[in-house]
């Protein structure tokens, strides 16, 4: 009988052959196949069957919009330090979209924030040197021009954001990490976010989708099923850089309000009803009075507010902060801080009659206040 070894060796020489054999055997076939190259041709193509209906109206959105959408560079004057010589260098890049026929070119206001020059290419691959009509930070927007002296882009059809429902198809286009003129489609995920920028500021009422937003999409627009726009995409909440399936875009509604006061005045002037505030006092007011809201400092003389009563905090002879109204509901929406004032006026038009809630000496009042230019 063998024993325990013999049966071991016996086993690993069995396993050696089968290997041996299966190498070979996989050889002959191998040689044979290439033995005979002109036997080797391309496989068959499956056909492909029609492309569906929402494919081929993907394609028309695209193809239709693409025109309109721009690539955007910047550089920013930087001196060296050894030589103390000035000189550009690139800075960044982003999209655009053009706005009307007269070359405006809409873009986010970050994509050019600390720019001092920046190009546009068109789709056609055309690069023009563009200059700078107005800025708006409050609500991360900018205006560019191009003079096209033949073949102009199309202004990109416009749509409107106060109608949209959550779960409704969108499309992105824009220019992710240089890589141009790119379409990315997702839903509608939320309405009326609120973000802050980098300085603070709220920006409020965006759209938040899916679509797959990252660097280089800002400034791009964000479609419907129509092709119009309905916003343009401005940041994307991620905490790698890249898209993580949440992104913002500012509602058609605003940029329609807030891009022809550029074009015309160079800047944005918000409705106001005539009153200053001031964060750092708004702060200790509302910490000591344990109400949230936004505290005024200053009633204009002449004002809408001054026309309704409204009271500002005063400095008593010995130093200490004597509190007046704050204002905590704008048309029955709570004002939690300053920025969430500023962000509800934004949605009224001058000439508009508001009703605000204020917190004066212990109670809360309803005050009509007219709402006026800023």
């Amino acid at each position: 009988m063998p024993n325990e070894d013999q049966k071991s060796f016996g086993s690993w020489i069995s396993t050696l052959m089968l290997l041996v054999i299966t190498c070979v055997s996989g050889g002959l076939v191998y040689l044979n196949a290439a033995s005979d190259p002109s036997k080797i041709e391309p496989r068959a193509i499956t056909p492909r069957g029609a492309l569906t209906d929402e494919e081929n109206s993907t394609i028309s959105i695209f193809e239709n919009a693409k025109k309109s959408v721009v690539f955007i560079s910047t550089k920013q004057r930087v001196r060296d330090y050894w030589t103390r010589n000035i000189f550009s260098a690139p800075s960044g890049t982003g999209s655009g979209l053009v706005w009307d026929s007269q070359g405006h070119v809409i873009t986010n206001f970050h994509v050019i924030k600390g720019s001092s020059e920046a190009t546009i290419r068109l789709e056609d691959g055309r690069d023009y040197k563009a200059s700078l009509v107005g800025v708006s930070p409050s609500h991360d927007l900018a205006v560019l021009k191009i003079i096209v002296t033949n073949q102009s882009p199309p202004p990109i059809p416009i749509g409107e954001s106060n109608d949209l429902k959550v779960g409704q198809k969108v499309y992105a286009i824009g220019n992710p990490f240089g890589l141009d003129w790119t379409l990315t489609t997702g839903i509608v995920s939320a309405l009326d976010r609120s973000i802050s920028t980098d300085s603070g500021q709220n920006i409020e009422h965006l759209i938040q989708t899916d679509a797959a937003i990252n660097p280089g999409n800002s400034g791009g627009p964000l479609l419907d099923s129509s092709g119009r726009l309905i916003g343009v995409n401005t940041a994307i909440y991620s905490p790698s850089g890249a898209s993580a399936g949440i992104g913002f875009a500012v509602p058609i509604d605003t940029i329609n309000r807030v891009v022809p006061q550029l074009i015309k005045y160079k800047k944005y002037t918000p409705p106001s009803i005539g009153i200053h505030l001031d964060a750092d006092l708004n702060r200790r007011i509302t910490e000591t009075m344990g109400v949230k809201g936004a505290a005024i400092l200053r009633v204009l003389p002449g004002s809408s507010a001054a026309k309704a009563g409204l009271e500002a905090a005063r400095l008593r002879s010995d130093g200490v902060i004597v509190p007046g109204d704050i204002i905590t509901k704008i048309q029955g929406i709570s004002v939690g801080s300053i920025s969430k004032y500023y962000g509800l006026m934004d949605d009224f038009k001058v000439g508009e009659e508001i009703v605000i809630t204020i917190h004066r000496h212990g109670e809360n009042l309803n005050i009509v206040v007219r709402v006026q230019g800023g």
